[in-house]
């Protein structure tokens, strides 16, 4: 398996989840994407930067999927994941970054 950047896979669970969900009307299949894509992530984080930037960059990951909801209403639903997706992408990269 090719070695993906956890920023990559972060920022692709949080839009992939999104499009899985719109595309297919299947709210909880979208979940189901954003969580396998989190979980890699989260698996990634810890093994670069360890458990407490693991800890963070998660919640970091669930609190990005929560704030694109509100955001969507102010800039429409594709620009708010797209956002969030790179704020996302943005934190991991710094993160491992530092640690490594």
């Amino acid at each position: 398996m090719a070695n993906v950047p956890a920023a990559a896979v972060a920022a692709s669970g949080l839009v992939g989840g999104y499009a899985v969900a719109r595309w297919t009307k299947k709210r909880p299949l979208g979940g189901v994407a954003l969580a396998a894509a989190g979980a890699v992530a989260a698996y990634q984080w810890n093994r670069q930067a360890g458990p407490r930037a693991a800890v963070g960059l998660t919640t970091a990951y669930v609190a990005a999927f929560a704030g694109s909801h509100p955001l969507a209403k102010k800039v429409g639903a594709w620009p708010a994941v797209f956002t969030v997706a790179g704020s996302m992408a943005a934190a991991s990269w710094a993160v491992t970054r530092r640690a490594a």
